[in-house]
């Protein structure tokens, strides 16, 4: 019994975590989930034996992923603009949505070790546009796509997840992790063998979804080096909603809140001295993590760590 529960300690842990990662995880699953039983629900009307449309799904969940999935079309795209981000939460195939969502539970915990939970939503809103965006371009600029562009959609959280994973590789590309039959390893090499993959089989029956993938990792890379500068995104969004799920509570909400009003207020000089600081002892903590790993840091350099992440 004790060693069944430390086999489901970690899972239970992250159900109760409510973090940024929980919530996209869920709502992949939540679509999933309703198609599946539109399936089913096919399956016993006998939907199945009906002829499928040019998407290649059965008739009745041809329509829920012609309404949401994105179209490489600009004419079709212009009558349903919001599925630049409906898409990235559409998942048909079981092994399609299992593939993503332990790519982005693996990659995602290690991504809010050194990044804020309003930085994951950004980084997988941001990739899965900039995948939409690269998906449509290219099947708008190259003549090898000219006959299937009017029926040419793309659906998936890939791009998003590939957004993830490159971002926090880009960002800590020495993070090692020990992998089944290859032993340690760095993230770095995970996100570089994806990315080039996806460039070989860009040839292959699904260019499309490589496009959009390529899209999501120029994002996360583009994301991280802007981390790295001090730049974020993720300041010009407004996630409260996140804070509220979080604390599970409107009061618990309120009273963090007033922490931050009462603070006491610093001049610009002041503030960038602090700032110039506390980024100098992060810098020291990523470089330890570079040399020796997560596991090296004491119990305060990773408090520091985590509360200067949920800070940003």
């Amino acid at each position: 019994m004790n060693q069944d529960q430390s086999v489901f300690n970690p899972f239970a842990k992250f159900l109760r975590s409510r973090s940024a990662l929980l919530y996209l995880i869920g709502a992949n699953v939540a679509v999933w989930l309703v198609l599946f039983v539109v399936q089913l629900i096919g399956f016993l009307f006998n939907a199945e034996s009906l002829p499928s449309s040019t998407s290649g799904y059965t008739p009745w969940v041809d329509v829920v992923v012609t309404w949401l999935a994105v179209p490489a079309s600009l004419d079709v795209l212009a009558s349903k603009p919001y599925t630049i981000f409906t898409y990235m939460f559409l998942h048909v195939e079981l092994m399609h949505i299992l593939f993503n969502m332990l790519w982005i539970y693996w990659f995602g915990q290690i991504f809010l070790e050194f990044l804020s939970d309003s930085q994951m939503v950004t980084t997988y809103i941001l990739g899965g546009l900039a995948g939409a965006f690269i998906f449509i371009v290219a099947y708008n600029l190259f003549p090898v796509f000219g006959q299937s562009l009017h029926v040419a959609i793309a659906l998936g959280a890939s791009a998003s997840v590939l957004a993830i994973v490159v971002c926090v590789s880009a960002y800590v590309p020495n993070y090692t992790i020990h992998l089944i039959f290859l032993g340690p390893i760095k993230i770095k090499y995970i996100a570089i063998v994806s990315v080039i993959l996806d460039i070989a089989m860009i040839r292959s029956g699904n260019a499309g979804g490589h496009f959009a993938h390529l899209g999501g990792a120029m994002w996360g890379l583009s994301y991280a080096i802007m981390l790295k500068k001090g730049i974020d995104p993720a300041r010009l969004f407004s996630l409260k909603w996140l804070s509220w799920l979080q604390s599970g509570s409107y009061s618990r909400h309120m009273s963090s809140k007033k922490v931050h009003i009462t603070s006491r207020p610093v001049n610009d000089d002041v503030y960038n001295q602090q700032r110039a600081k506390k980024q100098k002892q992060i810098d020291i903590i990523l470089e330890k993590i570079s040399r020796s790993g997560y596991s090296s840091l004491s119990k305060e350099e990773k408090e520091f760590l985590f509360k200067a992440s949920n800070k940003s």
